[in-house]
């Protein structure tokens, strides 16, 4: 048996006084003290306000009839949803730090992994780069934006199976692509946009522009003369007084008065060389020029160059070179359809023409000359930016303004239908009064109506899907591009809005 501790003699027996154990551990002592009791502190509950409650049973209140619901229709789980078509996983412009496109594209609509599809995108940009070496500095992100955009054709034409393979085929006519200097070059763009140029241009190319076909679209004499042309010859003689160095004119770029003087003579101006437009900064209109986006109103330009003018009215024309019609044709080599076009250069004489093109009905050019100023004029700015006219090829001018018109006079006569942009200007400069004409601005009209003109620019680079006047400051326009590019948009027109007049042509 184990020893007795008495560890329990402190406490009585349950037991008492019925107890039977021969060794209780507790003890049975009569004066021992009761045992403590046991406190334990409540927290204090106070009693809720009465809620009013509401009867569970009581009487059913008489509601209004509700119109019958609508069928919910099938299931949730048996109805259709989405679309029926695969899903298209297009990605967005975001680019690395080297350039390459980067794929930002929901990895579940795709149907194509994406780590392949962004392998073969940095393969396209590559090739890309590489085909657009010449043209690259001055468009840095068109290798990007292509690269992109071709993938996507890519992707929406092919599955699963089948999109490695056209992506090879794709690259790999890419490689025989001929290298474009510009980025009005065929070779420029994607697939896609290479083949929809084609067969609009084969299109374009297809219809020779007649005088039947044409005649509707001469505009009325009153509305040329609405629009600034010159329908008259001015009074006077004409050509009595040629130049105006030494004199005082107002200067076109800076507004500021100033004495007329040649390029080597001439004083410093300082300009803007772009327009001003409205556009929105920080959610407010404000108006910038387009050349430096600085606020319109600034008084210090960001160009340097000569002072120069520029006249307007006829009788101020007429006087630095006579107006005239031209003549009745005299040879078969008259043209029923011609398109022209101008470039100008700023001389002591006013803004005057210095280089003439003209393309015939078919498109094929059949005149281009660059033209020497008159006895007495002298050049004061080649206003290459724009006319592509430089010191060097001026240099090889051969025939004046008076030989050149005689020239033209052989191509187009006064029945002969001219196309042009802006046609009143070219007509201005070389002082010839013409009345059945074509002018693109006037064709293609500005939402703004009278006097604005849209850019001859936008209007091919819209209807036509191609770019034309990319030239830098030190290349500018071309007369032959442009001229081109005019009875192309006449075309577009004939094709687009006057198929009826088209068809009986070309049956014939």
């Amino acid at each position: 048996m184990f020893a007795n501790l008495r560890l329990f003699k402190s406490l009585a027996c349950p037991d008492l006084p019925a107890c039977t154990r021969p060794h209780c551990i507790f003890s049975h002592s009569p004066d021992l003290p009761p045992p403590p009791g046991l406190n334990f502190a409540l927290p204090l509950i106070k009693p809720k306000p009465a809620e009013i409650t509401v009867p569970a049973k009581r009487a059913a209140a008489v509601s209004p009839i509700k119109s019958p619901k609508p069928s919910p229709g099938p299931p949730r789980k048996l109805q259709k949803v989405g679309t029926s078509q695969r899903p298209l996983a297009v990605s967005s412009a975001s680019h690395s730090e080297s350039g390459v496109p980067i794929l930002r594209v929901n990895a579940a609509q795709s149907q194509v992994a994406i780590p392949v599809r962004q392998a073969m995108l940095k393969t396209l940009y590559d090739h890309f780069v590489v085909l657009y070496n010449a043209i690259h500095a001055n468009n840095p992100s068109l290798a990007s934006e292509h690269a992109l955009k071709q993938e996507e054709e890519v992707y929406k034409k092919s599955t699963k199976l089948t999109y490695r393979n056209a992506m090879i085929q794709c690259i790999a006519a890419l490689k025989r692509r001929p290298i474009p200097n510009a980025i009005s070059h065929p070779s420029v763009g994607t697939e896609d946009e290479i083949i929809t140029r084609a067969a609009a241009q084969k299109s374009l190319q297809s219809l020779r522009l007649s005088r039947e076909i044409l005649q509707s679209l001469v505009h009325p004499v009153a509305d040329l003369e609405k629009w600034g042309y010159f329908v008259d010859i001015p009074p006077g003689p004409g050509s009595d007084q040629p130049s105006l160095e030494g004199k005082i004119a107002k200067c076109e770029r800076c507004g500021q008065p100033f004495e007329v003087k040649r390029m080597e003579e001439a004083e410093n101006c300082i300009y803007h060389w772009g327009k001003p437009f409205t556009t929105r900064v920080n959610g407010e209109r404000v108006r910038i020029y387009t050349c430096c986006s600085r606020p319109f109103g600034d008084s210090e330009g960001c160009t340097h160059g000569p002072h120069v003018f520029y006249e307007s009215k006829a009788e101020d024309l007429h006087k630095r070179h006579a107006f005239s019609f031209l003549l009745p044709a005299s040879t078969s080599t008259t043209l029923d359809v011609a398109a022209m076009d101008c470039e100008m250069i700023y001389t002591t004489g006013g803004l005057r023409v210095a280089r003439v093109s003209v393309v015939d009905g078919t498109g094929a050019e059949v005149f281009d000359e660059i033209i020497r100023m008159d006895d007495g004029v002298n050049v004061i700015d080649y206003n290459t930016r724009f006319s592509g006219i430089t010191k060097d090829n001026y240099a090889k001018a051969l025939l004046p303004l008076a030989s050149v018109k005689a020239s033209l006079n052989t191509l187009i006569d006064p029945t002969t239908i001219l196309i042009g942009h802006a046609l009143d200007n070219d007509l201005k400069t070389l002082r010839i009064l013409h009345h059945d004409c074509i002018d693109t601005a006037l064709l293609f009209p500005h939402r703004a109506g009278a006097p604005y003109r849209r850019s001859l620019k936008d209007l091919v680079r819209e209807k036509l899907g191609k770019m034309i006047q990319t030239g830098d400051a030190t290349e500018g326009h071309s007369s032959v591009e442009d001229a081109s590019a005019t009875l192309d948009l006449v075309r577009w027109y004939v094709l687009n809005t006057q198929k009826s007049a088209v068809h009986p042509a070309v049956g014939s």
